[in-house]
């Protein structure tokens, strides 16, 4: 009885204290929240044209649907992104927008909930399993989240297919992990570069499955895209030309540090920012083929690498796409309880996180530019090589003979 007795509060109180979380921040967001002039309204209105038997990259419908709806905020004369992201968007079109807007705030603190659940049970210790409120919590103040939130951006589908890739990954289930991995590519700039250098980790193990579900994950989104619209390439070209060109020199990757470098003169910041870019995405693909030929790294170490180098060498990256270094974080966290023995080295990392972040995040709005957030990369990726390089030291060591 009284072991049933435990197992039940133990289940009930992380989600009273979870759902307790996601009410308060969710109520809070809610009500300080412009929802019809921020990039919520764009995945609101694609979703609800599409039901309404419209097409999102028609400009002529896409404006006549800011006005019907009276969303004032107009930068885009299309719907600025792939036009398969629309379908994901259908179920919020069934809501009003402020409706969707509730709904999709409290799915995104799911995500996040989810996500740091199921990775801290990779660890079999209570000690870990205990971590699920604190990390949570940190998260609340996260600065990606918090603007997440506040712009109505969509980083936790990307938390939740990088997510699902791992999990089908150390499932041995490589066909479906490609496929799923595929859908990064809704979001192209981030997208092209996690697939690269997960394409490179991949033909190091000779996981030719995972590659061909990738190959079969973009074809059918080229395809469901051309049934909507066969001029949906194009258009959405067009459309990402205009959004580069208002967002040059502002972003926390590579290419903004060189066009501000060169001062914005053409073709110096292109061919400096193109240079830097592939040398990141060369040494980061050169340690995963290193280590995934001698098998040192798992599927969730690998994209703990792969995403934060992709990140700062992709083309186009705001703030709230770092969302998806939860991954990360939770593996940060996780091994620095398991070496020190303690929780004090963890929550300092949480912290030292946070308050770099939200500061990085006061400047952006002081600014008007997101050149700060670099820096919360660097800290992730630093933790994850200098974490990672340790483990596999160890590992090489207990490897060698005692006779040697």
């Amino acid at each position: 009885m009284k072991d049933t007795l435990k197992k039940i509060l133990e289940i009930l109180v992380p989600l009273i204290f979870l759902g307790g979380m996601i009410f308060v921040r969710t109520q809070l967001s809610f009500a300080n929240f412009d929802y019809k002039n921020s990039n919520f309204s764009f995945f609101w209105l694609a979703g609800r044209m599409l039901l309404d038997g419209e097409n999102p990259y028609d400009q002529a419908q896409y404006l006549a649907g800011h006005a019907t709806y009276k969303i004032e905020w107009q930068p885009n004369k299309i719907f600025p992104y792939p036009l398969p992201l629309a379908i994901f968007c259908v179920p919020l079109g069934f809501l009003s927008i402020e409706h969707a807007y509730i709904l999709w705030t409290v799915v995104t603190l799911v995500i996040i909930a989810i996500t740091i659940f199921i990775l801290l049970r990779k660890w079999e210790s209570a000690a870990h399993h205990r971590l699920l409120i604190p990390i949570f919590a940190f998260t609340i103040f996260f600065g990606p989240l918090y603007l997440t939130l506040r712009t109505g951006a969509i980083g936790a589908f990307t938390l939740l297919i990088i997510l699902s890739a791992i999990l089908l990954l150390e499932k041995e289930k490589k066909l479906p992990a490609g496929i799923i991995l595929s859908l990064t590519m809704l979001k192209p700039p981030q997208g092209l570069t996690i697939l690269i250098l997960a394409a490179v980790w991949f033909l190091a193990r000779r996981d030719w499955k995972a590659i061909f579900g990738m190959a079969i994950g973009g074809v059918l989104l080229i395809m469901i895209g051309l049934i909507q619209d066969p001029l949906w390439i194009d258009k959405f070209r067009g459309a990402s030309a205009a959004v580069m060109d208002r967002t040059q020199g502002i972003q926390s990757n590579v290419w903004a540090f060189a066009y501000l470098i060169c001062k914005g003169a053409a073709p110096c910041s292109t061919l400096l920012g193109g240079t830097l870019a592939l040398i990141l995405l060369g040494l980061g693909g050169f340690f995963l083929w290193q280590q995934a030929a001698r098998v040192k790294v798992t599927a969730w170490e690998a994209f703990n690498v792969i995403l934060p180098i992709a990140f700062v060498s992709t083309i186009y990256l705001w703030a709230y796409d770092q969302l998806v270094y939860i991954i990360p974080i939770v593996w940060i966290v996780g091994t620095l309880v398991e070496r020190t023995k303690s929780y004090v080295y963890a929550f300092l990392f949480l912290i030292t996180l946070d308050l770099f972040s939200l500061y990085a995040l006061s400047q952006h709005a002081s600014t008007s530019k997101d050149l700060w957030s670099l820096g919360t990369t660097i800290i992730v990726l630093g933790m994850v090589m200098g974490l990672l390089l340790h483990r596999i030291k160890l590992n090489s060591t207990k490897d060698i003979p005692l006779h040697a």
